[in-house]
């Protein structure tokens, strides 16, 4: 009975680049809750990410508040040599 042919698999794969690594999305915007008192604490409680398109944000919230008070989002501030 004759031999079958095989082939090396990993011969015929032709070679592939590595898909580029994913960079992490810096948020167009920095959300903070305000409590309503004089003198009031900024606490971070998440951010707001710009849509591919430019037609809308995502807000990703890590806490909620549970009390009166305001959300208010800023601008990052821009990173300095300090910051680092």
């Amino acid at each position: 009975m004759p031999r079958k042919k095989t082939t090396d698999a990993a011969a015929d794969k032709k070679p592939t680049t590595a898909p580029a690594p994913k960079t992490k999305k810096q948020p167009a915007l920095l959300a903070y809750y305000v409590p309503d008192r004089e003198k009031p604490y900024w606490t971070k409680i998440g951010a707001a990410f710009s849509h591919e398109d430019g037609k809308g944000m995502t807000l990703d919230l890590e806490l909620l508040p549970a009390s009166g008070g305001r959300i208010v989002l800023r601008e990052p501030k821009a990173e300095t040599d300090n910051d680092k």
